[in-house]
């Protein structure tokens, strides 16, 4: 229904950013990550998911399309749900969680609160199969080693492009976005970053 709203940070407080676009305050559940990056009086821009349930009808607002792509992975995981993608995304950035997922890294998603180590592993499991089979961004498991869901992959370059992978960018996005990048000498998540940075402008 809302892709983006876009106007004034009327107001800040935890877990939530409100933003006044012509008068109206849309009130965005949203991460630490996001309020990190606006300021009360300035003006912000957040992508949008509308979670609708019988009793309520929830805005969530984003300062970047990758972290709304990694909220709505999150939320399609069985058993998490809007909050816990929140407190998980409020941790960990879009490289770091894609990174995650792709090393199996089960601690650093449980650095997040109220995550268990219950939760952590199906997150991995589901997102990890979701790319094996090739959900997502048409890139499958076999693009990179054809080791399904225990793909663990042997350098930077199948790593940072197994990442991207996971936030949905195609192999030819990904192709252009690492071009460039010094992947001999920068670590991991620094590449990712530099890669989301490429595709975003």
């Amino acid at each position: 229904m809302f892709y983006y709203v876009s106007g004034t940070v009327a107001h800040i407080a935890p877990y939530l950013a409100v933003v006044d676009c012509g008068g109206v305050g849309y009130a965005c559940r949203t991460t630490n990550v996001t309020l990190g990056a606006l300021t009360v009086g300035k003006p912000g821009k957040l992508y949008t998911y509308l979670n609708v349930r019988e009793d309520a009808m929830e805005l969530y607002g984003f300062a970047t399309e990758e972290e709304l792509k990694c909220f709505e992975l999150l939320i399609g995981v069985s058993g998490v749900g809007p909050k816990a993608a929140l407190s998980i995304l409020s941790s960990a950035p879009p490289e770091r969680l894609a990174m995650s997922i792709i090393t199996g890294d089960e601690k650093a998603l449980t650095t997040a609160p109220g995550i268990g180590k219950k939760i952590a592993q199906r997150i991995i499991l589901e997102l990890k199969d979701k790319l094996a089979k090739g959900q997502l961004g048409g890139v499958s498991g076999e693009a990179y080693g054809g080791s399904g869901i225990t793909l663990i992959p042997e350098n930077k370059v199948s790593e940072a492009s197994a990442a991207l992978a996971v936030l949905g960018y195609s192999q030819s996005e990904i192709g252009l976005a690492l071009k460039g990048i010094d992947m001999e000498s920068l670590p991991l998540e620094q590449i990712i970053k530099l890669a989301l940075k490429k595709m975003v402008k």
